[in-house]
């Protein structure tokens, strides 16, 4: 049967229905919209059924483009694990991997460690994205997630990657001006850098201390919701800083921060999550392996546990 659709085009109606719009996948492609909407067409006229509503400025699936879009998903993913397994048996990755992560362990952990393993598995072709906001990882594609924080929806699988722990802390100016504070509810005398980041509430914390957990809402004149920008008002001396430890322990080494009441943290394990078991995918096994190894080597935090979902 010489009218069977190309893969190639079927993964173009998956980034299609993704991006809801023939210029932004045009755009990622190299190509142009109008060739885009060409191989839709074509793949419209093989499967004998208009697969999409088109509107000037977004597109949406019909009722048979969802079959074909559902169709579509499962026939890539099993081409997928095909090449994977026989690729697995070369102990070679490779293909599309995509990855997202927050802003801030993305730029500084994440992205490096991705430098190296593109240099080990030059087969695989990475993709790697950041946001400050919940991944739906399924639904927008993502073939991993590198999180902080120990929130793990239950349909998906996680690896912790790495023991953390979100700290108090400020500057030594800060606090030769205003005093250490003696307890937790005494944060709320003082001026504290608030940080909206993925699933942290606004101004409310949440730690883990000597009588259990203990939850104190925090204001001050700063807030941002990028924690790198929160880290350097607090090196400045603007007020008590709540971060995870991988983003600190460098300016707590070189004095530019200190630890205060060492009693209290908010645990926030790094954790790689993923939909489907390690063993179905060699290039997100690797990944996954490689980047434990380069955590527990660079990040000097408390080896984790070896613990799959």
């Amino acid at each position: 049967m010489n009218n069977l659709p190309s893969l190639t085009d079927l993964r173009l109606l998956m980034q299609v229905v993704r991006r809801c719009n023939f210029a932004a996948v045009a755009q990622e492609q190299g190509c142009s919209p109008a060739y885009v909407s060409k191989r839709i067409r074509l793949l419209e006229e093989q499967l004998g059924a208009r697969l999409l509503h088109r509107t000037t400025r977004r597109v949406a699936l019909t009722e048979e483009g969802e079959r074909a879009y559902q169709w579509a998903q499962r026939i890539l993913d099993a081409v997928e694990h095909m090449s994977d397994d026989v690729s697995s048996l070369q102990q070679e990755p490779r293909g599309e991997l995509r990855i997202v992560s927050s802003f801030g362990l993305g730029r500084r952990h994440v992205a490096p460690a991705l430098s190296a393993l593109s240099a080990r598995y030059p087969q695989l072709d990475i993709h790697f994205e950041v946001f400050d906001r919940a991944v739906d990882l399924i639904a927008e594609g993502y073939d991993l997630d590198i999180r902080v924080g120990d929130s793990i929806e239950p349909h998906l699988i996680a690896k912790r990657l790495a023991a953390n722990s979100r700290i108090l802390c400020a500057a030594p100016a800060y606090l030769a001006e205003h005093g250490q504070p003696r307890s937790l509810h005494e944060l709320a005398q003082h001026d504290c850098l608030v940080i909206k980041e993925r699933e942290h509430p606004l101004g409310l914390w949440r730690l883990q201390g000597p009588e259990g957990v203990e939850q104190i809402k925090v204001t001050g004149s700063l807030s941002a919701n990028h924690g790198e920008i929160a880290h350097q008002w607090g090196i400045d001396g603007r007020g008590i800083l709540l971060r995870s430890y991988w983003d600190l322990y460098d300016s707590l080494e070189q004095g530019r921060l200190v630890q205060i009441l060492p009693a209290y943290s908010q645990p926030a394990d790094i954790w790689a999550v993923y939909a489907a078991p390690l063993a179905r995918s060699a290039k997100v096994r690797v990944t996954v392996e490689h980047l434990r190894d380069y955590f527990a080597e660079r990040l000097r935090l408390v080896e984790p546990d070896a613990r799959d979902g």
